[in-house]
């Protein structure tokens, strides 16, 4: 286990509950509800795609995605793809995944994509020995055509939040809107988790942008990855994340 001090919440539901009590933040996320039956029916009656995700799952595995069609509903993990006739026999088949452990479903967002892969944003907002709350790094991951997540570990490439959002066709000036928003984003999200628990010192946002450039947090990590930043080939985000980590004991 890592020794330095960040508090971790592991429960993804938690950390929505939490996110959905402030007024300013609330807007940022989509409309998530746990794994039952009448919730499940609720979003599909509503959205053409909903995840599935476990309620303490990391790195995007056991992500699933459905999607509505014409005839039933397909599901699809990784990149495996089947195919529900019926609300119902897609409940059973989910519930079996479930294995009786919490799962949170939550309403697709379309992601932007650059050369029709999508990408999501990683915001590492640190908080320095003086109490401020700072977001020390943006960067993207660019997902692999066909995969349901971008994770790293899904075969999703980093890139530079600059270069990855003005190659997706927005300009400039969008860009640095978005840079703006999604900075005070982390800062007010940090601020928001300490007046639920003591002890924070880093998070990392998992921000999505949809095809239209609205923001989206699709979830909060307490315990964010640092290394995968050490295959860029500018190595100044990994810098100035581990200047503030070293305050606060992480080593990597």
């Amino acid at each position: 286990m890592m020794s330095y001090h960040s508090t971790t919440i592991k429960s993804k539901w938690v950390k929505t509950k939490w996110l959905l009590k402030n007024a300013s933040i609330r807007k940022y996320v989509p409309r998530t509800l746990l794994f039952n039956r009448s919730n499940l029916s609720t979003l599909l009656s509503q959205h053409s795609t909903v995840f599935f995700k476990p309620t303490g799952g990391t790195g995007g595995f056991n992500i699933v995605r459905i999607k509505k069609r014409d005839h039933g509903y397909q599901v699809q993990h990784n990149s495996q793809k089947n195919h529900c006739a019926t609300k119902d026999s897609l409940y059973h088949q989910l519930q079996k995944r479930a294995k009786n452990r919490s799962y949170l479903l939550q309403k697709g967002i379309k992601l932007a994509t650059v050369k029709g892969r999508p990408f999501d944003i990683r915001v590492m907002v640190q908080k320095s020995n003086d109490g401020v709350w700072k977001s020390t790094a943006l960067f993207t991951k660019v997902g692999m055509p066909g995969k349901v997540a971008t994770n790293y570990h899904q075969g999703g490439e980093l890139g530079y939040f600059r270069t990855t959002l003005s190659r997706a066709g927005f300009s400039q000036s969008s860009i640095e809107r978005k840079e703006k928003e999604l900075k005070k984003l982390g800062k007010s999200v940090g601020k928001l988790f300490d007046k639920h628990s003591r002890g924070f010192r880093e998070l990392g946002l998992d921000i999505a942008l949809d095809s239209k450039g609205n923001v989206w947090i699709l979830e909060v990590n307490t315990r964010p990855q640092f290394y995968p930043l050490k295959h860029l080939n500018d190595k100044t985000l990994y810098r100035n994340i581990m200047a503030y980590a070293k305050q606060y004991g992480r080593k990597k």
